[in-house]
Formats: C-alpha cells, structure tokens, sequence
C-alpha cells in the first residue's frame, strides 16, 4: 500500500478541511450558541467531560512546545507548533465551557495554572516525555485518531456549545492525524534507524491504550486506523498490555508535575498579572 492511498484514505470525509493556518480562521465557532445548559444534560458531567478533554489538549499542546528549536526541520517545527496551537484553542474553549457549566465561573487561567497535578484528568499518554521524534509522530496519531473519533460523536452532543467547539476540533484534528500518519509511513517505511525506531515507538505508546478505551465506544475506530498505517509503514500493529490505573482519575505519571511546573511558573509567580 503507497503512502499517498493511506492520506486519501483518512482524509475522506473532511476534503473540505483547511490545510494552511490549521483551523486558526476567523469565524467564531461559538458566535451565535446559547451557553445555558439545556435540560436533560448533567452540569456535573458536562463539565467533568470539558475538563477532562480540555486538559488532554494543554498537556498535548506543551509537549509538542517543547519540540520548538529541537525539530529535524523548520517546515516540521512549524508544523508541530501549529498543531499546539490547535489543541490549546480548544482547551481553552472547553476550560471555559466547564466554568460555565459547573457553576463556578472559572476561566481557563483558573483551570490551566491554579490546579495542581493530582487535580488534572488528562489521559497518561499525553503527559510523557517527548523522546524522539519517531514517538512523537506515534503519540500524536495515537492521540489524534482516538480525538477524532470522539470529537465526530460529540459534535452531535445535546449541549450546544460542546457540539459547536467539537465540529470546530474534527477539521483541525483530520489534519493533525493525516500529517502524523504521514510521517509514520515515512519513518517506519524509511531507512533501518528510522524504521526501527518508529517500531520502539509503537512499543513505548501501547501499554497506554487500554486508557483510551475506557469511556468511548471509539476502540474499533481508531484501531482499524492505527493498522492501515503501521501496515502501510511495514511495522506490526502492537500488542498492548494496560497498565494499571488512570489519568481521568487523577493517577498520573511522575512526568506531569514538572510539565506543570514549567507550564504555569509565570501565573504562579505572578497570579494577578494581565497582559
């Protein structure tokens, strides 16, 4: 199978999808929602809901930060940085909505820099440390196909404003899979170093799967995406044997508190500083 019939593949249904700017148009995708939440839907797990997919998105998004000035080339560091961008847009879209919807009024500073590790429900694969960038690229179609999947469901969710910020997330997240089942294909079907590296990768990432598949009805999905471009890339889909515990419930590993050290030590330091 030609890498080339793999991105077709996967970007059927979303041909409309911008390819430059990564979804930073202009259009608000709330403009025009009403933010009360209708009856019939749990505040308490609406929110709960928010938070955790909200958190996933920031702690992706600092992650693939990091790989400013570290990428194997400039176009990819622009790349990788836009994509941070994208999910940090709609963590600060659900941050807000779970403010809304809990009850507290928190904005998504609250959320992002006052919490502590033990506080946040992002799910462990998110959190771990770079590595190379074959792990990256096998994070980040990991984690993007497993979004996908849900964001395509919640888009028809009853809250209108999760559904809105959900069809806003499906355009940039296709991009964000196509472009890492890309450089999959590229890795795994490239020179021996790359090759074996990407199948490390697949290794190091598969113990966490079993995390993903907990609450969404969204495994066959995105397994069956996950085979097309490890066969397409000449590697063997992975075995996986789930570790115990879970970052939605606040088990985490001992890699997130220092992200979030980093990640908040200016609004910490400073805690009624505007800019």
């Amino acid at each position: 199978m030609s890498d080339d019939h793999v991105y077709l593949t996967l970007a059927e249904g979303h041909e409309d999808d911008a390819r430059w700017a990564y979804g930073t148009g202009f259009e608000d995708p709330l403009h025009g929602v009403d933010t009360t939440v209708p009856e019939g839907v749990d505040a308490t797990e609406l929110a709960a809901l928010c938070v955790a997919l909200a958190d996933d998105a920031l702690v992706s998004a600092q992650r693939l930060a990091e790989w400013t000035t570290r990428a194997p080339e400039l176009e990819e560091e622009v790349a990788l940085a836009n994509i941070g961008l994208d999910l940090l847009g709609q963590a600060r879209l659900l941050y807000t909505r779970a403010g809304q919807a809990d009850g507290t009024g928190r904005d998504e500073d609250a959320y992002a820099y006052f919490r502590d590790a033990g506080e946040f429900r992002c799910v462990r694969l998110a959190e771990l440390p770079d590595g190379d960038f074959a792990f990256t690229v096998v994070r980040l179609l990991v984690l993007s196909s497993w979004r996908l999947a849900h964001f395509e469901q919640l888009a028809a969710h009853p809250d209108p404003v999760l559904s809105a910020i959900a069809a806003k997330g499906v355009k940039e997240l296709a991009y964000h899979r196509q472009y890492a089942a890309e450089w999959a294909v590229r890795l795994g079907d490239g020179t021996e170093e790359s090759h074996r590296r990407t199948r490390k990768a697949l290794e190091q990432v598969a113990p966490y799967f079993g995390e993903l598949f907990t609450a969404y009805d969204v495994r066959d999905e995105v397994v069956a995406v996950l085979r097309q471009v490890v066969e397409a890339a000449g590697l063997p889909m992975p075995v996986y044997r789930p570790l115990p515990g879970s970052g939605r419930q606040g088990e985490h590993t001992e890699h997130l508190a220092p992200l979030l050290a980093e990640l908040q030590s200016v609004a910490r330091a400073h805690p009624e500083a505007t800019w």
